[in-house]
Protein backbone atom coordinates (compact mmCIF):
# COMPACT_ATOMS: atom_id res chain seq x y z
CA UNK A 1 0.00 0.00 0.00
CA UNK A 2 1.02 3.52 -1.20
CA UNK A 3 2.43 6.01 1.70
CA UNK A 4 -0.66 8.53 0.36
CA UNK A 5 -3.17 5.58 0.72
CA UNK A 6 -1.69 4.46 4.25
CA UNK A 7 -2.46 8.61 5.22
CA UNK A 8 -5.56 8.80 3.18
CA UNK A 9 -7.25 5.36 5.29
CA UNK A 10 -5.63 7.72 8.64
CA UNK A 11 -7.43 10.71 7.77
CA UNK A 12 -10.32 7.95 7.12
CA UNK A 13 -10.32 6.68 10.48
CA UNK A 14 -9.99 9.95 12.19
CA UNK A 15 -12.93 11.24 10.37
CA UNK A 16 -15.16 7.85 11.23
CA UNK A 17 -13.93 9.32 15.18
CA UNK A 18 -15.54 12.60 14.25
CA UNK A 19 -12.28 14.63 14.37
CA UNK A 20 -13.38 17.71 12.06
CA UNK A 21 -9.98 18.68 11.63
CA UNK A 22 -9.50 15.27 9.71
CA UNK A 23 -12.40 16.19 7.84
CA UNK A 24 -11.05 19.70 6.84
CA UNK A 25 -7.97 18.08 5.49
CA UNK A 26 -9.68 15.24 3.41
CA UNK A 27 -11.98 18.06 2.01
CA UNK A 28 -8.86 20.43 0.91
CA UNK A 29 -7.52 17.41 -0.18
CA UNK A 30 -10.08 16.62 -3.12
CA UNK A 31 -12.63 19.37 -3.18
CA UNK A 32 -10.38 20.76 -6.22
CA UNK A 33 -10.84 17.90 -8.00
CA UNK A 34 -14.87 17.22 -7.13
CA UNK A 35 -15.58 20.96 -7.57
CA UNK A 36 -14.09 20.61 -11.52
CA UNK A 37 -16.18 17.34 -11.77
CA UNK A 38 -19.26 18.86 -10.69
CA UNK A 39 -18.67 22.13 -12.99
CA UNK A 40 -17.92 19.77 -16.20
CA UNK A 41 -21.54 18.34 -15.76
CA UNK A 42 -23.79 21.05 -14.12
CA UNK A 43 -21.94 24.11 -16.16
CA UNK A 44 -22.66 26.42 -13.35
CA UNK A 45 -20.17 27.60 -10.87
CA UNK A 46 -22.10 27.79 -8.15
CA UNK A 47 -24.26 24.93 -8.58
CA UNK A 48 -21.30 23.07 -8.98
CA UNK A 49 -19.78 24.74 -5.57
CA UNK A 50 -23.13 23.82 -3.84
CA UNK A 51 -23.02 19.98 -5.41
CA UNK A 52 -19.38 19.41 -4.05
CA UNK A 53 -20.56 20.62 -0.60
CA UNK A 54 -23.12 18.32 -0.32
CA UNK A 55 -21.09 15.70 -1.38
CA UNK A 56 -18.88 16.08 0.90
CA UNK A 57 -21.47 16.32 3.55
CA UNK A 58 -23.29 13.05 2.45
CA UNK A 59 -19.60 11.51 1.94
CA UNK A 60 -19.16 12.45 5.32
CA UNK A 61 -22.28 10.88 7.22
CA UNK A 62 -21.59 7.96 5.16
CA UNK A 63 -18.54 7.56 5.53
CA UNK A 64 -19.46 4.17 7.70
CA UNK A 65 -20.83 2.86 4.75
CA UNK A 66 -17.07 3.34 2.45
CA UNK A 67 -16.24 -0.55 2.85
CA UNK A 68 -12.50 0.37 0.51
CA UNK A 69 -13.38 -1.74 -2.30
CA UNK A 70 -12.19 1.14 -4.45
CA UNK A 71 -10.21 4.18 -3.16
CA UNK A 72 -12.32 6.89 -1.59
CA UNK A 73 -11.62 9.35 -4.06
CA UNK A 74 -13.08 6.98 -6.42
CA UNK A 75 -15.95 6.79 -3.89
CA UNK A 76 -16.68 10.37 -3.64
CA UNK A 77 -16.42 11.10 -7.17
CA UNK A 78 -18.58 9.03 -7.69
CA UNK A 79 -21.25 10.75 -4.87
CA UNK A 80 -19.97 14.23 -6.46
CA UNK A 81 -21.28 12.50 -10.61
CA UNK A 82 -24.65 11.12 -9.04
CA UNK A 83 -25.70 14.28 -7.41
CA UNK A 84 -24.06 16.67 -10.14
CA UNK A 85 -26.28 14.57 -12.74
CA UNK A 86 -29.35 14.99 -10.45
CA UNK A 87 -29.08 19.01 -10.10
CA UNK A 88 -28.52 19.64 -13.53
CA UNK A 89 -31.52 17.14 -14.50
CA UNK A 90 -33.72 19.00 -11.87
CA UNK A 91 -32.73 22.28 -13.36
CA UNK A 92 -33.60 20.98 -16.78
CA UNK A 93 -37.12 21.07 -15.32
CA UNK A 94 -37.37 23.60 -13.40
CA UNK A 95 -36.23 26.27 -16.60
CA UNK A 96 -36.55 25.02 -20.05
CA UNK A 97 -33.62 27.43 -21.20
CA UNK A 98 -32.04 26.49 -24.39
CA UNK A 99 -28.61 24.59 -23.49
CA UNK A 100 -26.67 28.34 -25.07
CA UNK A 101 -27.50 29.95 -21.84
CA UNK A 102 -25.28 26.96 -20.13
CA UNK A 103 -22.00 26.62 -22.30
CA UNK A 104 -19.18 26.18 -20.39
CA UNK A 105 -16.58 29.60 -21.24
CA UNK A 106 -12.92 28.45 -20.84
CA UNK A 107 -10.69 31.76 -21.00
CA UNK A 108 -8.20 32.18 -23.23
CA UNK A 109 -4.90 32.23 -20.80
CA UNK A 110 -1.92 34.23 -22.58
CA UNK A 111 0.70 31.29 -21.89
CA UNK A 112 4.05 31.21 -23.76
CA UNK A 113 4.21 28.16 -25.76
CA UNK A 114 2.68 28.77 -29.44
CA UNK A 115 2.24 24.66 -29.46
CA UNK A 116 0.37 24.70 -25.92
CA UNK A 117 -1.56 27.67 -27.09
CA UNK A 118 -3.21 26.06 -30.26
CA UNK A 119 -3.98 23.01 -28.30
CA UNK A 120 -5.52 24.61 -25.54
CA UNK A 121 -7.94 26.73 -27.97
CA UNK A 122 -8.58 22.88 -29.86
CA UNK A 123 -9.47 21.66 -26.35
CA UNK A 124 -11.44 24.48 -25.76
CA UNK A 125 -13.16 24.41 -28.89
CA UNK A 126 -14.21 20.60 -28.25
CA UNK A 127 -15.40 21.35 -24.89
CA UNK A 128 -17.87 24.15 -26.44
CA UNK A 129 -18.81 21.81 -28.95
CA UNK A 130 -19.54 19.01 -26.41
CA UNK A 131 -22.22 21.53 -24.83
CA UNK A 132 -24.11 21.77 -28.26
CA UNK A 133 -24.60 17.71 -27.76
CA UNK A 134 -27.81 16.11 -26.52
CA UNK A 135 -27.76 15.82 -22.90
CA UNK A 136 -27.08 12.16 -22.80
CA UNK A 137 -24.30 12.36 -25.33
CA UNK A 138 -23.17 15.18 -23.48
CA UNK A 139 -23.01 13.55 -19.85
CA UNK A 140 -21.60 10.28 -21.20
CA UNK A 141 -18.66 11.82 -23.15
CA UNK A 142 -17.88 13.94 -20.34
CA UNK A 143 -17.86 10.72 -18.03
CA UNK A 144 -15.90 7.93 -21.02
CA UNK A 145 -13.55 11.39 -22.11
CA UNK A 146 -12.83 13.34 -19.03
CA UNK A 147 -13.41 11.77 -16.39
CA UNK A 148 -12.13 8.17 -17.27
CA UNK A 149 -14.65 6.05 -16.27
CA UNK A 150 -15.37 2.88 -17.76
CA UNK A 151 -18.85 1.45 -20.06
CA UNK A 152 -19.40 -0.16 -17.33
CA UNK A 153 -19.55 2.68 -14.40
CA UNK A 154 -20.94 5.03 -17.17
CA UNK A 155 -23.68 2.72 -17.77
CA UNK A 156 -24.40 2.13 -13.76
CA UNK A 157 -23.91 5.62 -13.42
CA UNK A 158 -26.77 6.73 -16.05
CA UNK A 159 -29.20 3.77 -15.48
CA UNK A 160 -28.95 1.69 -19.11
CA UNK A 161 -27.49 -1.35 -20.64
CA UNK A 162 -24.12 -1.91 -21.18
CA UNK A 163 -24.73 -2.34 -25.27
CA UNK A 164 -26.99 0.90 -24.93
CA UNK A 165 -24.36 2.95 -23.05
CA UNK A 166 -21.42 1.46 -25.46
CA UNK A 167 -23.94 2.84 -28.47
CA UNK A 168 -24.44 6.04 -27.35
CA UNK A 169 -21.02 6.87 -26.31
CA UNK A 170 -20.41 5.96 -30.01
CA UNK A 171 -22.98 7.71 -31.70
CA UNK A 172 -21.74 11.28 -28.94
CA UNK A 173 -18.44 10.33 -30.93
CA UNK A 174 -19.86 10.87 -34.11
CA UNK A 175 -22.29 13.80 -33.54
CA UNK A 176 -19.39 15.51 -31.65
CA UNK A 177 -17.01 14.77 -34.73
CA UNK A 178 -20.03 15.98 -37.52
CA UNK A 179 -20.48 19.10 -35.11
CA UNK A 180 -16.87 20.21 -34.70
CA UNK A 181 -16.28 19.01 -38.67
CA UNK A 182 -19.49 21.97 -39.57
CA UNK A 183 -17.21 24.78 -37.13
CA UNK A 184 -13.93 24.64 -38.89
Amino acid sequence: MSQQNEHIDVLLQQCLAGKQSAQFKVYQKYQKAMYNTSLRIVKDSMEAEDVMQESFLSAFSKLHSFKGEVTFGAWLKRIVVNNSIQRYNKRKKENSTSLEDHLYRVEDDDVGSQDYGETERKAQKVLQTMNLLKENYRVSLTLHLIEGYDYDEISQIMDMSYANCRTTISRAKDSLRKKMAQLV
